[in-house]
């Protein structure tokens, strides 16, 4: 679970998820301070901009100052209503170039709204709004300008169009490129926080998965014992003083289990503090079963496995002999260990018959046995013998298809 907590390589984390504007919500649906520093930028530059176009076009009077305003106001609604807002940016810039008022930073407006529109989603709406407007100019400036004014105009030159075609591809090329990015970004949050789930319900399946191992294994031989304990109770106070010790020891080593599990749960990037169990301590399974009553023969040595398939097989040799304990009339088991080319062989048999009987458990075992061994790429076999009992055979692979937490 370490990997989850160190940070990832790759692109800073903002070109990962996208820039903090696009991931925080709009907290005021009405952009009062860019529209307000907007309009003010495009009322001040027109009137520079007149200064230098005096002989070419039409001085600015209140007309163009009410169009450049209506403009530069209409981008307070560029986020509730973009499609709106584009087509009447684009109408007003048409408006107020068609009277022959002097080009300047008017086309901001449009671009903004363009800008907006396109993210939100509006593309055709947004593309139709300027190529309108370029259709518009062209027209003025070709074959209109004869009527409107300013008096005595030629015909705009064919480079002045194409420098307004090349604004109006910039636009749409930009305002596409942050739409697909963002796009892009809302899709790899909906992954993330889809694999985040998937990463919890996994976690949440395998704590279940090992605390019922470790709960089943103890409880069923405390169980066992108990009954022993309360059979010879006043006939062989010895023997039973012999059944409360083994239910002292096998509760107190589940709590120590119980508690290393749960200890990963409130510090998962910490190291445990204890070693995860593995084969290695496949004599005290011997043992403990040995207390409940149940006679087990160990044959094969373990090779070398990782941590998570050393855990796994534990796990499935323990549950294995609980469920003999617990269902089993056969009071002997046996445990075959074989390594075969690249796969770990574990077989464990009883000589059965069944005795129906509930030792308490939850009837989950032979299914958490069979994920443990494929979430490692193995597999598990469980049923009848021919010849009477019951077998469990594991095939797990000597190197995990996963790397082991």
């Amino acid at each position: 679970m370490e990997e989850q907590r160190a940070p990832a390589a790759g692109p800073p984390h903002w070109w990962r998820s996208g820039p903090p504007w696009w991931r925080q919500e709009r907290r005021a649906r009405w952009p009062w301070r860019s529209t307000a520093l907007v309009t003010a930028f495009v009322l001040i530059g027109s009137n520079y901009a007149a200064k230098g176009q005096v002989d070419e076009r039409v001085a600015l009077d209140p007309f163009a100052r009410v169009l450049l305003l209506v403009a530069g106001l209409m981008l307070l609604w560029r986020h509730r209503y973009p499609v709106a807002v584009v087509c009447g940016t684009a109408g007003a810039v048409m408006v107020y170039l068609g009277a022959g008022y002097p080009y300047g930073p008017v086309f901001l407006t449009v671009a903004i709204s363009c800008f907006s529109a396109i993210v939100a989603g509006h593309r055709r709406a947004a593309w139709s709004a300027l190529g309108a407007l370029w259709a518009g100019h062209v027209l003025v400036g070709h074959w209109l300008y004869q009527w409107l004014p300013p008096a005595g105009d030629s015909a705009a030159p064919w480079g002045q169009e194409g420098a307004i075609a090349a604004w109006v591809l910039a636009v749409v090329a930009l305002s596409e490129l942050v739409r697909t990015r963002r796009e892009q970004w809302v899709k790899e949050q909906a992954e993330r926080a889809q694999a985040a789930r998937r990463r919890a319900d996994e976690e949440r399946l395998r704590i279940a998965r090992e605390l019922h191992d470790v709960l089943a294994h103890s409880i069923s031989v405390i169980n066992v014992q108990a009954g022993v304990g309360l059979a010879l109770l006043d006939s062989d106070p010895e023997q039973a003083r012999t059944a409360l010790s083994t239910i002292k020891a096998q509760s107190k080593e589940a709590l120590g289990e119980v508690r290393q599990v749960l200890d990963t749960l409130r510090a998962p990037g910490d190291a445990p503090r204890t070693p995860a169990p593995g084969l290695d301590r496949l004599p005290e399974l011997v043992e403990q079963a040995g207390r409940a009553g149940l006679s087990v023969e160990a044959h094969g040595a373990p090779p070398p496995l990782p941590p998570g398939t050393d855990l796994a097989a534990f796990r499935i040799v323990q549950e294995a002999l609980t469920n003999v304990v617990r269902h089993s009339g056969s009071r002997r088991a046996r445990v075959h260990l074989d390594q075969e080319g690249g796969t770990l062989r574990i077989r464990v048999d009883d000589d059965g018959p069944a005795t129906g009987a509930d030792a308490g458990g939850s009837g989950n075992g032979l299914a958490g046995m069979r994920e443990r061994a494929a979430a490692l790429g193995g597999t598990i076999e469980a049923g009848p013998r021919a010849d009477g009992g019951f077998r469990v055979l594991a095939v797990l692979p000597l190197t995990a298809k996963e790397d082991d937490r």
